[in-house]
């Protein structure tokens, strides 16, 4: 018997019977797909969730129970000394005829911290999980009741208290209601409400792109709720198709308007909660034509109400006053471009809905604007209308926080746009802005400053410092309390092969000054030639070239041999001066994508990039970019992957769209310019399209668009469609490790890693 035949079979079957003898050894210290999203080894510590209470002095959050570890106390603790009691134990939040306490999701306390509002069982509405169910923890009763136990399980929004702590409102079904504490008898406020009309909360397109979900606000005593309604009824439906969950497809409606359709028709109602009579204030202008994003209560007799115009670029501040029921025009704004409503910026959640902070007892608000060239802060006189500015200087306010102790703080910075600090100024438009990040520190340092500005949640990241949260006290930003140090987490990383990150600036030929970011190879020899991923956003929406600590996706492409690079081009919201984020006006998908390719092209002057593989790739506006330079760059980009791109700029949406772009009856070759379909016939590379069939955000709509422009120029390209995955392209098992397997292979594929 010749054993050398049979040597191959043998360690088949040692291979089966024993897989470890078959296992190439696995090197530690290097990054996979599925390291980074097919298990728990990476992990950064999650800070707890901090409720404020007290102005400031304390604060509750939730942890595990002493008493059974997979259960959750309410734990008070003071700010400043630390002192901890649990507020309320997890065995007194179990409801009648449970054996488990609920699992809590969110919770408010009542204005005078005797009740504990407590949301639960909750469930998606567009980005947010903003329906569930409201219980109310009673602190001198001891007692736990669930809101509205007539309606369906997780169908309230917005639950709130009366001052008083007599009643409580929330929404069901766009439509308003009070719920007594005294009988628990429940009323309807308004009964018009229908998915056409829209009361207590917004259609798609406000919580998109303005962050208006809660859609009512009580006065301090009470007696009156000004609410929202939207008359959504001729807004057009698009329709999403299910094609997995059942042998026949289902239709998912959704009323979404495309640009170019008029909004839904808004207006502001006043109900008087002792006679449930409704008052519809008398706004001017037409209600389809203008857009009503913030109002707020001044005092219980006054309601500041913002307005501005379907072009975006008029804000007027109304106030309405109760008793007289006297409407005026107290301030207004205008622009060549546009008016942000909410400001983006990496130091904020781009969907949040903030009220203006109000000071000088109640008489004047704080307000950003950008009248001089550059996105100052302003503090406005409610009766005059009158500017007073807080903030002078070249240099832009990212955000602003509390105003408290006659200052207000604010996040800048003013030499380097990829960084961010926490600053303060006096509220009287006089001394000088004071630093309140330690000097030395880089990186971002974001700030929840607490309502009294004693105290903050303070997050420090940067490329070289993994994320670390802390509880400080202000001015003196000292530590009482390291939340989240993520020591754990930097001992893992420490153990891998990390790659150097580098900032520099280029200078397009248009004379556009860059900001860039790049992440080496592990082993960088600048004597071989390397490719070069660009990651690219380059919209209003989002920086990406900034000092914050790198997704490990990025970290384990440098371990293969790739330089990445980041870069923002004009109309980025970068703190470079208005001129800089405002040259995109009606130029979205033509400046962004040329400056892009222009910075492409210097770096591709460097002696260690091998320009025969270069890649791009983006998501949502950067999946946008990423078609725009593949079609009109040819020259420079090989490989492109986008991913949940916008293809045809008339099938989004008309809020972002027309506020950047004007309206495509006045601008209509812009719009054609900015589409990247209409150029995919120039396309010479590697090209992968990825798109969620479920994107009620940029419809999947847009991926076949584009797919039939390639067809017609006989094209070949490569696809993938993620059944039923929205926007996110998240839902599902196994879905974001399947997503980043997918890129990583086409990547390496067709643009293979290494120096040469």
């Amino acid at each position: 018997m010749n054993s050398k035949k049979h040597f191959p079979l043998l360690i088949l079957l040692i291979c089966i019977f024993n897989p470890s003898f078959s296992r190439v050894p696995v090197d530690s210290t290097l990054l996979t797909v599925d390291r980074i999203f097919g298990s728990r080894e990476f992990r950064p510590e999650r800070a707890p969730d901090v409720q404020w209470i007290s102005g400031g002095e304390a604060y509750i959050i939730s942890e595990p129970s002493q008493k059974n570890f997979d259960q959750e106390d309410l734990v008070k603790i003071e700010t400043s000394t630390q002192n901890r009691s649990v507020f309320i134990p997890a065995e007194k939040l179990v409801p009648p005829g449970n054996s488990e306490p609920i699992s809590i999701d969110e919770f408010t306390l009542s204005p005078d911290e005797s009740k504990v509002l407590i949301f639960a069982n909750s469930s998606r509405v567009w980005r947010s999980n903003t329906k569930g169910d409201y219980w109310v923890y009673d602190l001198t009763t001891q007692k736990l009741s669930r809101l509205g136990t007539q309606f369906p399980s997780s169908s309230l929004m917005f639950a709130k208290f009366s001052n008083d702590n007599s009643f409580m409102a929330y929404v069901h079904n766009f439509n308003l209601y009070l719920e007594n504490f005294s009988d628990g008898s429940v009323t309807q406020l308004t009964s018009d409400g229908n998915g056409n009309i829209i009361n207590g909360t917004f259609d798609w397109v406000y919580e998109e792109e303005f962050g208006c979900r809660d859609g009512f606000r009580l006065n301090v005593s009470g007696e009156f709720i000004a609410f929202w309604q939207l008359d959504a009824s001729s807004t057009g439906t698009f329709y999403m198709i299910n094609n997995t969950d059942s042998i026949y497809s289902g239709i998912i409606p959704i009323r979404y308007p495309k640009v170019g359709q008029s909004p839904s028709a808004c207006k502001v109602g006043l109900i008087n909660t002792r006679n449930r009579k409704i008052l519809w204030i008398p706004v001017p202008g037409d209600a389809r034509e203008n857009y009503i994003p913030r109002m707020q209560w001044m005092n219980d007799n006054l309601l500041l109400i913002q307005q501005i115009n379907r072009r975006q670029n008029n804000l007027k501040f109304y106030t309405y006053t109760v008793t007289t029921g006297e409407i005026k025009m107290i301030y207004e704004e205008n622009d060549d471009t546009w008016i942000d409503i909410s400001y983006p910026d990496i130091t904020t959640d781009s969907w949040e809905m903030e009220d203006l902070i109000t000071t000088d007892k109640g008489q004047a608000v704080l307000k950003m604007a950008e009248t001089d060239g550059w996105r100052h802060l302003f503090k406005i006189n409610l009766t005059s209308g009158t500017k007073t500015l807080l903030t002078p200087g070249n240099y832009d306010v990212a955000r602003y926080y509390t105003a408290s102790n006659k200052v207000v703080y604010f996040s800048a910075s003013p030499k380097n746009s990829t960084q961010r600090y926490l600053y303060s100024v006096s509220l009287n438009g006089k001394g000088d802005t004071i630093r309140i990040t330690p000097r030395g520190i880089t990186g971002m340092n974001r700030y929840d400053v607490c309502p009294n500005g004693k105290y903050a949640v303070y997050r420090h990241s940067s490329v070289n410092n993994v994320p670390k949260v802390s509880l400080v006290s202000l001015p003196a930003n000292e530590t009482i309390k390291v939340l989240a140090d993520n020591a754990a987490y930097k001992n893992k990383i420490g153990k891998l092969r990390w790659p150097v990150t580098e900032f520099f600036s280029i200078t397009t030929a248009d004379e556009a000054v860059m900001d860039g970011r790049m992440t080496r190879p592990v082993d960088f020899n600048p004597a071989k030639k390397y490719p070069v991923l660009f990651y690219v956003y380059g919209e209003p929406a989002g920086q990406e070239a900034i000092d914050n600590w790198l997704d490990l996706w990025t970290i384990m492409l440098a371990q293969q041999g790739y330089i990445v690079i980041a870069m923002d081009n004009r109309g980025t919201p970068c703190l470079k001066g208005s001129a800089w984020r405002k040259a995109i006006y009606k130029k979205i998908g033509t400046i962004n994508s040329r400056d892009q390719a222009m910075a492409a092209s210097e770096v591709l002057k460097w002696s260690f990039i091998d320009t025969s593989r270069v890649a791009v790739w983006g998501w949502s506006g950067g999946g946008s970019m990423t078609l725009n330079l593949m079609f009109r760059y040819p020259e420079i980009y090989k490989t492109g992957m986008a991913v949940a791109a916008v293809s045809d700029l008339l099938t989004y949406d008309n809020i972002y769209t027309e506020r950047y772009m004007g309206l495509p009856s006045e601008n209509a070759g812009a719009y054609a310019e900015g589409s990247p379909r209409n150029f995919a016939g120039n396309l010479r590379g590697n090209l992968l399209i990825v798109h969620g069939t479920g994107d009620d955000n940029v419809h999947y709509q847009n991926a076949e668009l584009v797919i039939n422009e390639l067809i017609s120029h006989n094209k070949q390209f490569t696809m993938m469609a993620y059944p039923n995955r929205s926007h996110g392209i998240f839902e599902g098992r196994n879905t974001r490790k399947h997503v980043y397997t997918l890129l990583t292979n086409y990547l390496n594929t067709h643009c293979p890693p290494g120096g040469r």
